[in-house]
């Protein structure tokens, strides 16, 4: 019979021979233990400009996303998340070509510490993650819960309002005929599936709209030498192993705006007709369910 066992809470910094070093170095092993996905270990104690050193700088595989992490045992004070946003100020005005999110790990996440953390959130991208130990026998164990998520951006149909409409000239004039003509034949996909659609032109994006209400699952960018389909599913396996299996041109996947985004050729998009519409038709599933 299995044995449950009830492991016994205990606070990592009252452990003699535990440290913050360790804990950095046990995330900087093996990040996914944060449950943010799977990182790369970009750097440790990162020397920032006259602010000290950053604890753990991450970055996303797939995307141009990076963490800047701070770490602190026992309870959190005011000036853990100063500078943690201070950390993230100064990577972000350096490598402007990344996003950017800070990230607070502490042992001992009060309520009225996370009322504060989360006034700043909306305005500065900012993960909490609470750090609990736990006493298996001889040994512990690290859970890592998250107890502020950063606040998801708005959906692109929530913005149409005041997105600068455009037209189809605009589109020929910025991409190209066939390109934008590839937008006609993801339209032709949609409706296949679920009648109604028609496409609606932005200055950003070409999206989709039923009886007049935008609702983009799926949106499409023109380019002049091809077109970018941006399909908006959590990531899954099904999703990926369907981009695999169609060997499509992956772009990596938009984190905040939960899209996958996938370059396509005109050729494409009838080699790969069948691939592509279950692409979408999930992607429309999920969003309209």
């Amino acid at each position: 019979m299995t044995k449950i066992l009830k492991p016994e809470k205990i606070s990592i910094a009252s452990l003699p021979n535990v440290s913050e070093k360790t804990v950095q170095e046990i995330i900087a092993e093996d990040p996914s233990i944060i449950g943010l996905g799977d990182l790369i270990l970009k750097d440790k104690e990162r020397i920032q400009p006259r602010a000290g050193r950053l604890d753990l700088l991450m970055q996303d595989s797939e995307t141009n996303r990076r963490y800047e992490i701070e770490l602190q045992l026992g309870k959190t004070d005011e000036s853990h998340i100063i500078r943690t946003i201070e950390y993230w100020d100064i990577e972000r005005k350096r490598y402007p070509q990344y996003d950017h999110c800070a990230v607070i790990i502490a042992e001992n996440i009060t309520s009225r510490f996370l009322n504060v953390i989360s006034l700043f959130n909306g305005t500065i991208p900012l993960i909490a993650i609470q750090m609990n130990a736990y006493k298996f026998n001889d040994s512990i164990g690290l859970i890592f819960t998250k107890v502020l998520d950063e606040m998801p951006l708005g959906l692109i149909d929530e913005d149409e309002e005041i997105q600068e409409v455009t037209d189809r000239d605009y589109w020929l004039k910025r991409a190209t005929k066939p390109t934008v003509q590839m937008a006609d034949k993801m339209l032709e996909i949609v409706n296949s599936f679920e009648q109604g659609y028609e496409l609606k032109y932005n200055k950003f994006y070409i999206g989709i709209a039923k009886n007049g209400q935008p609702d983009n699952f799926v949106i499409f960018k023109p380019k002049k030498s091809y077109m970018r389909l941006e399909l908006r599913h959590p990531q899954s396996d099904e999703f990926n192993s369907l981009i695999e299996q169609g060997d499509l041109d992956d772009m990596g996947y938009d984190a905040r705006w939960n899209r996958y985004r996938i370059r396509l050729t005109k050729d494409e998009v009838n080699k790969k007709k069948e691939i592509i519409t279950n692409l979408i038709e999930l992607s429309h599933k999920n969003n309209n369910s």
